[in-house]
């Protein structure tokens, strides 16, 4: 007879087992990770009852030590951790403490949380070739493509982020400027005064056809207009709470044709593919050498032997810019305008700033504000948008804050639950931008771009792009929320974001007397 598994358990089936043994026992030996090697003629019973068998003893070879962690069958994890994703992480935090595993069948491989910053420290500043990143994420290669620096390890992940990393800095990040903020003009005056509209939408829109002007080079014509419906497709589409839980579950990725779920994502993908090609061979066609977008520097760049990105590999930087780039922009710009009506003395305080700088500053100055900077950066405390950092996969047995880790083990830095320590953020669940301006915090304990080796090639520029939005839309108008009640974030893909639907009514600003207004 064949041993059972936690499978015949969780699939239903063995009724024979369920009624042979103690559910308890059976669960107290999974999580604990102890082999059950029982059958039924193994079994005592005593008055037709049947007893709690004995466990046999296995001889230990290397002896790790992991954190506590819950015990709760697969699925019903599962369930909270798509639909409850902040829950399912302040939960297990309440009762497990800083660090906890979340344990797998395979005993090669365990999950362990770590929100700690001296935890943090030690495995951001640990050797790279500790960890593998591109098998942790490997759920995202269907949307970025096998080149992706994103899911690239070692020297190949490097030479690709220092490649593609320079355009999203210093003077030529600024140069962008202006480009966010005319796009951010173009969006905000097509709102009617005092008719409601979706803020996320007007978001999205913002932030993509940003991606399309500076990373792309398209502002108008008719593969912009393809690219920017293309694009909004599949996105919306992968990032609807149906759609979502197929990122997490491997049986629901299947193709079954165009009318299937997974078939329809591939179909909008393979669209996409197209035009990006179809922008390629266009761009090498051209004669023009001084474009800035971010595409043509990449095609010019090169490197170290000399040789060029191809085609395969600039087509799947693209996509992990533009995944990257503009649906998180645009959940943190959506929670930021949240934050403020939600906050009537932080928008005062961002009024009076902005009407310090005077009428068409230069952007550098608006960049410079300290409580502007303070109400992005609380922004994205309070709900980051990327729950967790890059997960880091175990390659050889390593030690963090005391824990003997095997291989295979899965390394999860918690960025939300950092970012709600009460020792360092007292009140965390409070929306309070002067903390960033009475401290400076380290790069362990706030971390919203994640850490390491890894952290987002974007970090500046999207803080940037927040600055000029937030900036040119609170100067002209004024966003109240339809609905007062407090808002709780919703999974979206990858990421938590606000409820699509949240709607704002948008008003005219007033202009205040002898100040000078940001326009």
């Amino acid at each position: 007879m064949r041993p059972y598994t936690i499978l015949d358990f969780e699939r239903g089936s063995g009724n024979r087992f369920r009624r042979s043994i103690c559910r308890n026992h059976f669960l107290n030996c999974y999580y604990k990770n102890i082999p059950l090697y029982v059958t039924l003629k193994n079994m005592k019973t005593r008055n037709n009852k049947i007893q709690k068998p004995s466990i046999p003893q296995t001889p230990m070879t290397a002896t790790y030590n992991l954190p506590d962690g819950p015990q709760m069958p697969r699925w019903l994890r599962m369930i909270k951790f798509i639909n409850q994703p902040l829950k399912y992480a302040d939960d297990f935090a309440k009762i497990y403490g800083d660090t906890f595993t979340i344990r797998s069948s395979r005993s090669d491989n365990h999950i362990v949380y770590f929100s700690e910053p001296q935890a943090l420290e030690q495995i951001f500043t640990a050797d790279s070739s500790h960890f593998e990143v591109g098998r942790g994420n490997i759920g995202l290669k269907f949307l970025l493509g096998d080149r992706s620096f994103m899911l690239a390890d070692g020297d190949r992940h490097q030479r690709q982020r220092q490649l593609v990393a320079p355009p999203f800095h210093g003077e030529k990040m600024r140069a962008y400027g202006q480009d966010i903020q005319t796009i951010t003009r173009q969006v905000s005056n097509k709102w009617q005064i005092g008719k409601p509209f979706k803020i996320r939408e007007s978001m999205q829109e913002i932030t993509l056809r940003v991606i399309l002007r500076v990373v792309f080079g398209l502002d108008e014509g008719e593969l912009f207009e393809e690219l920017r419906r293309s694009l909004s497709d599949l996105l919306d589409f992968i990032t609807s709470p149906l759609m979502s839980s197929t990122l997490f579950f491997g049986f629901m990725q299947k193709d079954f044709g165009a009318w299937s779920p997974w078939g329809q994502i591939l179909q909008k993908r393979q669209k996409i593919d197209q035009l990006i090609y179809t922008l390629l061979r266009e761009r090498r066609a051209e004669s023009d050498q001084n474009r800035q977008d971010i595409l043509s520097l990449m095609m010019a760049a090169r490197y170290d032997d000399g040789q060029e990105m191809s085609d395969e590999e600039l087509h799947d930087e693209l996509m992990t810019l533009l995944v990257a780039g503009h649906e998180t922009t645009a959940s943190a710009l959506t929670w930021a305008f949240y934050w403020i009506d939600h906050s009537p003395e932080v928008h005062e305080k961002l009024l009076r700033e902005l009407n310090t700088i005077g009428v068409n500053p230069d952007l550098s100055s608006v960049a410079k504000l300290p409580y502007l900077t303070a109400v992005c950066q609380e922004t994205l405390r309070i709900y980051p948008i990327a729950m967790n950092a890059f997960v880091r996969i175990v390659k050889a047995p390593i030690k963090i804050m005391g824990y003997e880790l095997p291989k295979g083990t899965a390394i999860v830095p918690s960025i939300y639950l950092a970012h709600h320590r009460e020792e360092i953020y007292p009140q965390s669940k409070q929306f309070k931008p002067e903390r960033f301006l009475e401290r400076q915090y380290s790069l362990y304990e706030y971390l919203p771009f994640g850490g390491g080796n890894r952290r987002c090639i974007g970090m500046a520029f999207a803080q940037y792009e927040m600055k000029i939005v937030l900036a040119t839309i609170l100067s002209e108008f004024q966003l109240s929320l339809v609905n007062k009640r407090p808002v709780r974030p919703v999974r979206r893909g990858l990421t938590i974001a606000a409820p699509a639907g949240m709607r704002m009514v948008a008003t005219a600003q007033v202009k205040r007397a002898n100040t000078a207004a940001l326009v």
